[in-house]
């Protein structure tokens, strides 16, 4: 039996309503076209070093469904909504400043999430169509082949913003998108056109001017991968991230497409408070099996927790805490890796600048140091020092 016997239509239509139950916020239903008409824009990017290394690498497979699918015929896009915002209330320590991480990570990572929803609503499909049928579905989220946000857009899920993001009307761009290409030739939803119009609030308070203005972004400034990255940090953008230690939501908090906008529609993306916004002193001595145990959960834990450690240090410099110190100089004493040993130095240096004690100790240390790199940035942290 083929796969066109099917009447398509009011599968289409009972899809649409099982996605309700199955906990999908928006579904939409494209073709299997190829997305084509991004490959010199792809290019571009690549060429300019604006990709971040995450992406998939091959620029023909995020372009071609029928080179990663046998003779696709359609792509099931979803959506779920994340919160904005946190139900219990976080309790204050006084004296002891906090990290954040981005809503995007907040509670269960949405890979889990959304592989669930979508093996979910491929049982339901084979459910309700014959057995004999030869149907094949491909699910994938952010870490298959597709660009998602443009699967999403061409799906009618919403369109693609300034920031590059997915804005629905419903969500705003709090949403985590997902798809299935299939070989069954459903129906395609009408696309959305752009909305954004003359606002550039997203570009304008970009804090490393990361946004280009048309949907593109140069990735390699953006805070969210700066965030990501093992080794150190640049500069630049270390006081830019200011007590955030993993991701960036500032160009969607000024969206006005977003504004009170916050869902709790699914129980295992509500954020555990003194999780998402962890005390940062603790982080820096965290056993392997305890940040695993604590944080492994989250989507922002899969960079391991050197990074989360690295963003730590920075933020404590940020915010000037002084009661880090201690635990600063223990980093650069005790510490095996040149990354936190370096970084903690430059934080050293921004938390007590005039500090003689410290001055001292960083010259020490500076001699002694194997690693070129954290020899570079005691330096550099020497230098900065009013002495």
């Amino acid at each position: 039996m083929e796969v066109y016997l099917v009447d398509t239509e009011l599968l289409k239509q009972k899809i649409i309503e099982a996605s309700k139950d199955i906990g999908i916020d928006k579904i939409g239903f494209t073709t299997a076209e190829p997305f084509d008409h991004l490959r010199t824009s792809l290019i571009e990017q690549k060429e300019n070093n604006h990709t971040t290394g995450f992406e998939h690498g091959n620029i023909d497979e995020r372009l071609y469904p029928d080179l990663i699918f046998n003779q696709p015929q359609s792509i099931i896009s979803i959506a779920l909504a994340y919160p904005t915002r946190m139900n219990e209330r976080l309790k204050s320590v006084r004296g002891e400043k906090r990290g954040k991480f981005a809503r995007a990570s907040w509670g269960t990572d949405y890979h889990h999430i959304l592989k669930d929803r979508l093996d979910k609503l491929i049982t339901f499909i084979k459910e309700e169509t014959p057995k004999e049928l030869e149907l094949d579905f491909k699910p994938m989220v952010d870490t298959g082949e597709l660009i998602d946000v443009v699967v999403a857009q061409r799906a009618g899920l919403g369109f693609i913003g300034k920031n590059g993001l997915l804005i629905t009307e419903e969500f705003g761009s709090y949403v985590y998108l997902g798809e299935i290409i299939t070989n069954i030739p459903f129906e395609p939803d009408t696309p959305m056109e752009n909305q954004c119009g003359e606002c550039t609030k997203c570009i304008d308070q970009c804090p490393t001017s990361a946004l280009l203005g048309d949907g593109r972004m140069n990735a390699q400034k953006c805070l969210s991968y700066q965030t990501q990255t093992k080794g150190f940090m640049p500069e630049e953008y270390r006081p830019k991230i200011r007590s955030i230690i993993y991701g960036c939501d500032i160009c969607q908090e000024v969206c006005p497409f977003n504004k009170g906008k916050n869902f709790h529609f699914h129980e295992e993306m509500e954020p555990d408070p003194e999780v998402v916004t962890p005390l940062l002193k603790p982080l820096l001595t965290i056993s392997n099996r305890e940040f695993k145990e604590r944080f492994g959960y989250l989507a922002g834990s899969w960079r391991g927790k050197k990074p989360i450690q690295r963003n730590a240090i920075i933020a404590l410099g940020n915010v000037r805490d002084k009661t880090s110190i201690p635990h600063l100089l223990s980093c650069i004493e005790q510490d095996p890796r040149p990354v936190i040993r370096g970084t903690a130095a430059w934080s050293l240096s921004k938390i007590d600048p005039t500090n003689p004690a410290i001055y001292d100790f960083l010259v020490e240390y500076h001699e002694k140091e194997t690693d070129e790199e954290a020899k570079e940035e005691m330096r550099n942290a020497i230098d900065r020092m009013r002495i």
